[in-house]
């Protein structure tokens, strides 16, 4: 009766917050900032909140290569990752607010603010939005010789086994925690939850067969697939992925309007000065529109943004609301 109550919550709140929602019309072009004549006097730093080999990494070092012609100074992509992002989120704001240092972030940025109980920042006050650059849908992924070969024949032994089956995420309360237990809540199933540093860790982990299941972005699972490690039971967009064109959706398969996307994109501080960030806005832009990026970012199994300063911002304080709603009708505990 309790997990009942609990999920009837869980989705009531899913339902008033609309998980995946935060990302209308992202994918379409939007009129870029103006450029102001301002340029980097010495390397620009990105800081990355994960390690080396996660997809943020990854997506940070495609920018990184083709900033420093543009920009006149190399580009350096440093991994600091620790606490959640936390750690790199307090490197970020302890450096001069000058342009030179940049933190990228994932959709774990916006909720940091309900999974910590005391931050030692404002995400809304300290951090200003840069460019939301990219979303990428995630996998329900099994081991290849998993017994579940479809989706329904997975929540079906779910539903035998309540908590016996398990999944793994990037941690308590990263985007593939919370696509995890939207996914559950949603299937009317429990599954139990083995966080871990990265997600890359927990796909290896189903990979070794030790977990039966992970929620990853495309990009991290995709090279499994194709060895045949790995079986993508479903995607979790709207709409089936380019990229894995034949491997169909939540919704199609019993939940109509599921929705997850993780999304991938730069903060400064809130105190750099505006001409600086309209400047790298504007470079951000031009780079995520030339044909190698793009092609780099779609390989990824990414959907490109040009969400950029203002308008991302209010879609991160839109983003920390929705997902404040959703850890609390799960049950997580903020730490």
């Amino acid at each position: 009766m309790e997990y009942r109550i609990m999920r009837r919550a869980f989705v009531a709140a899913l339902a008033a917050a609309g998980l995946g929602a935060s990302l209308p019309g992202t994918a379409q072009s939007q009129q870029a900032p103006s450029p102001s004549p301002w340029m980097p006097t010495k390397p620009v730093r990105i800081i990355v909140p994960f390690t080396a080999g996660a997809l943020t990494d990854i997506i940070a070092r495609i920018y990184a290569d083709k900033l420093a012609l543009p920009l006149g100074q190399s580009v350096v992509v440093e991994n600091r990752p620790g606490a959640g992002g936390v750690s790199a989120s307090q490197m970020l704001l302890s450096q001069p607010a000058d342009g030179h240092t940049m933190l990228f972030v994932s959709s774990a940025h916006a909720a940091n603010p309900a999974l910590k109980l005391k931050l030692p920042y404002d995400t809304e006050k300290d951090f200003s939005g840069l460019a939301l650059l990219a979303s990428s849908p995630s996998l329900v992924v099994v081991r290849d010789d998993h017994p579940a070969k479809t989706l329904a024949e997975f929540v079906a032994a779910a539903k035998k086994k309540p908590r016996e089956m398990t999944y793994g995420s990037a941690g308590v309360g990263a985007a593939t925690h919370l696509t995890g237990a939207y996914f559950a809540a949603e299937e009317g199933v429990e599954l139990l939850h083995i966080p871990y540093k990265g997600v890359q860790e927990a796909v290896n982990e189903v990979v070794a067969g030790r977990l039966d299941t992970a929620f990853p972005p495309i990009a991290l699972a995709q090279s499994f697939i194709k060895s045949g490690r790995l079986r993508a039971l479903a995607v979790t967009s709207p709409q089936r992925s380019p990229s894995m064109p034949d491997v169909p959706t939540v919704a199609e398969q019993g939940v109509p309007g599921f929705d997850s996307s993780i999304w991938y994109a730069l903060v400064m501080s809130s105190k750099t000065p505006k001409p600086i960030m309209e400047s790298l806005a504007a470079q951000f832009v031009k780079v995520t529109e030339t044909p190698e990026v793009a092609d780099k970012l779609k390989s990824q199994g990414l959907i490109a943004s040009r969400l950029t300063l203002g308008d991302f911002d209010r879609m991160i304080s839109a983003d920390i609301k929705k997902t404040a709603r959703l850890v609390q009708a799960s049950g997580i505990q903020p730490e």
